[in-house]
Parts: C-alpha cells; sequence; structure tokens
C-alpha cells in the first residue's frame, strides 16, 4: 500500500478511487455510502468542498435543504439571486473521462473469514480523561446491555489511549489504574492493551475473536458518529452480521450534579487547581486521599501552562474561541495530521469545512470531525508537552530532576520545598 503522505502526488482518479469515492462521469465525485457530494476533478487534481464553495477558500455553511440534495450544482432558492451565478460556476463540473472506480486492493479484499462461534460483544470506548462518577453510567449501561443478550460478561470497557497535556493528560497505564480502583465492580472488564488505539482496532479485533455481532456504547453526543464509521466498514475491515450503537444517556451541561459533570469540566478545574470541584464529581466510595492523588496526577500531567486558553483545554466551554482560531486558520490547516479525541483515528487535513475536517488516515480511511473533537497529532509537534510518564511519581529522584528543571534558577532547597508539598503520605 502507497504511502499515505503520497496521496497527494496522485491524479484525481486514483485519489478517488483510494477513497472509496464514485464518480459521475462528469468530475464530480461523491461518498459511496451516502451518496453526498465530496469533490470533483479540477485541473487534473481532486478538489474536496461542499455546495457553494469559493475556491481557494474554507467551506461556507450549508442549509438544511442543500445538505440533503446531492447535485453539486443546486443552491437553495432561499439564499440571495445575485450569489447563485457565481456559486454554480465555481462548481461547474470538468468533463474528463474517468476510469472504472475501485478502492484499494487490501480494503477491497475485506477481512479474512473467521468461525463466527461467538454471540454479541458490547464495547464502551472513551477518553476517560479523567475519569469520573459519570462515566459510570456508561459502563452499567454497557454491562446492562450484555445482561439482556442472555449472554455473561460479554462487555469491555476500553480506554483511549490519546495522550497530550492539554486535553488528555493521563496515560493509559494511569487512567485504567485509577478506573479500576473507581469503578471495583466492571474492573475486570476494563481493557489496557497498547494494540488497540482507535474503534477501528476494537471491531478487527471483536471480528478475529470470533464475534458474529458488535454493539457500542457512547455517550449521546456519539451516537451517530460511531454509527456511521462503524457500520461504512463492516465488510471491508471486519464483518459482523449486526452492529448496533446505542447511547448511555444525555448530559445536561446545566447541571451541577453529576448530570452536568464532565471530563472537560474537570481538567479545567484541575486547571485552576479548584479541588472541591474536582472532588465532587468523583464516586462516593473512593477515598479522599485517592481523589486528592488522582487530582494531583492530573494537575502535574497537564503541566499547567498560564497561557493556555479554556478552549485548548475544554473547548466545549470556549467554542466562540475555538471557532476564531479555526477561521483565522491558526489552527486545523489543510495537510496537518490530527487525532479524532472520540475514535482515536489520525489523518491528514485534506478538507476545511465551516465547522468540522474531512480526514484520510494512513490507510485510506475517510473520517469526518467536527473541530471541537479533534487535536493536532503529537507528529506535528516540536516537543512533548507536560511531564513524561517516567518522572510522575512524585517524591522520585527523577521528578525532583524535572520540577527543578522547569523552575529557571531553582535552587535545591526551593525545589524540594515545591516536591515536599505534593508528596504523597503514607497511610
Amino acid at each position: 500500500m502507497k504511502n499515505f503522505f503520497q496521496f497527494i502526488s496522485e491524479s484525481a482518479a486514483q485519489q478517488a478511487a483510494r477513497l472509496g469515492l464514485e464518480g459521475d462521469g462528469k468530475g464530480s465525485w461523491y461518498d459511496r455510502s451516502t451518496k453526498e457530494f465530496v469533490a470533483k476533478t479540477e485541473r487534473g487534481r481532486l478538489k474536496f468542498y461542499n455546495k457553494r464553495q469559493k475556491i481557494g477558500k474554507d467551506d461556507p455553511d450549508q442549509t438544511e435543504l442543500e445538505k440533503n440534495i446531492s447535485d453539486p450544482n443546486f443552491t437553495d432558492p432561499g439564499l440571495k439571486k445575485s450569489e447563485q451565478p457565481e456559486q454554480q460556476a465555481q462548481v461547474a463540473p470538468v468533463p474528463e473521462e474517468q476510469p472504472k472506480l475501485g478502492i484499494s486492493p487490501e480494503l477491497e479484499a475485506g477481512p479474512l473469514p473467521v468461525p463466527k462461534s461467538r454471540g454479541t460483544l458490547t464495547v464502551a470506548f472513551g477518553r476517560f480523561n479523567p475519569p469520573h462518577a459519570g462515566h459510570l453510567q456508561l459502563m452499567n449501561t454497557a454491562s446492562l446491555a450484555a445482561e439482556q443478550d442472555g449472554e455473561i460478561g460479554e462487555y469491555a470497557i476500553v480506554p483511549s489511549r490519546s495522550e497530550d497535556p492539554k486535553k488528555n493528560p493521563l496515560s493509559a497505564d494511569e487512567k485504567v489504574e485509577f478506573m479500576r480502583q473507581m469503578f471495583p465492580e466492571h474492573s475486570p472488564r476494563i481493557q489496557n492493551d497498547p494494540n488497540i488505539r482507535t474503534i477501528f482496532d476494537i471491531l478487527k479485533k471483536a471480528h478475529y475473536d470470533g464475534y458474529t455481532n458488535i454493539r457500542i456504547v457512547g455517550g449521546a453526543d456519539r451516537v451517530k458518529e460511531f454509527e456511521k464509521l462503524a457500520n461504512n466498514y463492516n465488510g471491508t475491515l471486519y464483518q459482523f452480521d449486526n452492529i448496533e450503537v446505542i447511547s448511555a444517556g444525555d448530559r445536561d451541561p446545566d447541571s451541577d450534579g453529576i448530570e452536568g459533570m464532565s471530563a472537560s469540566r474537570l481538567r479545567l478545574a484541575s486547571a485552576e487547581n479548584d479541588f472541591r470541584t474536582f472532588r465532587s464529581a468523583m464516586p462516593e466510595t473512593m477515598r479522599p486521599r485517592d481523589m486528592r492523588e488522582l487530582f494531583n496526577t492530573v494537575r502535574m500531567s497537564m503541566g499547567i501552562n498560564e497561557e493556555w486558553g479554556i478552549w485548548e483545554m475544554a473547548p466545549k466551554f470556549d467554542q466562540q474561541t475555538l471557532r476564531e482560531n479555526y477561521v483565522s486558520k491558526t489552527i486545523f490547516n489543510i495537510g496537518q495530521i490530527v487525532e479524532n479525541v472520540n475514535t482515536g483515528l489520525v489523518g491528514k487535513i485534506v478538507r476545511r469545512g465551516a465547522n468540522h475536517l474531512i480526514c484520510v488516515t494512513k490507510d485510506d480511511i475517510m473520517f469526518k470531525s467536527w473541530i471541537k473533537d479533534v487535536n493536532e497529532a503529537i507528529v506535528n509537534g516540536t516537543e512533548k508537552g507536560g511531564v513524561p510518564a517516567d518522572q510522575r511519581l512524585v517524591g522520585t529522584d527523577s521528578h525532583f530532576r524535572y520540577v527543578q528543571s522547569m523552575v529557571p534558577g531553582s535552587t535545591m532547597s526551593n525545589a524540594r520545598d515545591f516536591i515536599n508539598k505534593y508528596k504523597k503520605r503514607k497511610s
């Protein structure tokens, strides 16, 4: 398979074939599953945009009527008539002889057949960064769904392995350790497999483990995303008789209780050194000293930087600033590598929408992400932020040296004072 960075040097037809797009013979390309207009050929290259896109600029907002009509030349009659001639001229298809479409041989071959000797596996995949009492509802939903099938223990809780100081401060090992401590009733089902980084890794493993069906449990705001991705690649990356995606319930952002709690709010509380808010989201069965340990670990892993904005650590609480940075092209530009924090998929940005990105992974899988749900991948950075995983144990020599290195002009005595302030007390 070609390296996906070579993708940009291919012809329009080759790119479209590798992405599984379907052509109309006139230069326009459509998503095979949704029949939505995606791109068209211009000067032998594949250009990604929606209806009314201005060439060389970001996608404009689409009306609901336009979203439901695949014709790239269609313009909502409700828009100003003065805009229509220019917009239609820009999306006029370029006649071009198109070869027969196909997808990459690896994907076209489909998954290897395996004996389907097991029933349904229920999976809850999430970031859990940091974990909190609200996540118990997700785990309970997965457990109850598995029981209704008459199966014993056929469910798994899989934390993502994304790690960055702003949105995913805890490492996978740290998350699993705290989660097993916080939710002992689900502890045996909480997985820690370094080979599972994305939702597709989970589905492929379930396929080769012999499961006939798969059920994915997620928050209400992620059901559609999981449903579309999982079904689009059934028969290509894995094979199940039935794929079901169910919601673990809605979250009320205005609630002061667990219903309104989120990992975003806890990261913000950690950055503001607000232990009271952080503690309120912990399970009642958790010991106070363990709550404090989790709080300190999150703060230390974030490597708090006063220049960070709320939109970087918890975008859901400052979406306006996130949007402003996106529109000004300060973040998420064509060619950058980003990671979807909900699915774990990492891909190259090939199209910027009004508030979303179209990306392609190195395996030629195309996915759409809202800008609030993506991080710039580590490969784009020049250095890793936060505290290295092997230097986070408070009271160790390695941690002491790290803290000292972060304080310009620090002396041995004032660095030790900082260490002692957070040193874990003996029980």
